[in-house]
């Protein structure tokens, strides 16, 4: 028989004392509702399985590898480190320094600002057309 209680390799592990998945679950949890990212999404962009980004956005009840938390920030745009730093010292809620963007998260949202301006300026171009061909149209 075996003992229930023995760790298996890499997934038994209960979390070290000084981590905050909580906090991990709370910035991956706000991440993915900002980016409009479900869990299936997250999981293939990440390379991580839909029930391990579950469990993180639950709190985690158990250890996951470093590894892990470096591909899903990477997925969310966030610095590699960025997930590991929350489990290891989540900043205090309204700190203003820790609510500050990282040079790039910044430049991430500036192509994304530019891509969408890029997008409009089409659309507009084309509605621009649409009325242009619509007016030669009518005036005969």
């Amino acid at each position: 028989m075996s003992d229930r209680k023995a760790p298996r390799v890499y997934t038994a592990r209960g979390p070290a004392e000084g981590e905050d998945w909580a906090a991990v679950a709370t910035a991956l949890n706000e991440r993915m509702s900002n980016r409009r990212i479900g869990q299936q999404q997250l999981a293939e962009l990440s390379g991580v399985s839909v029930s391990t980004v579950r469990l993180l956005q639950h709190g985690a009840g158990r250890r996951v590898q470093n590894k892990t938390l470096v591909s899903i920030a990477r997925a969310l745009e966030w610095p590699d480190d960025h997930l590991i730093q929350v489990l290891l010292s989540a900043p205090p809620v309204g700190d203003h320094e820790a609510s500050e963007l990282t040079g790039r998260e910044i430049l991430t949202i500036l192509a994304r600002v530019e891509d969408r301006l890029t997008e409009i300026v089409t659309r507009l171009a084309a509605v621009e057309q649409a009325v242009t061909s619509s007016d030669e149209r009518t005036s005969f």
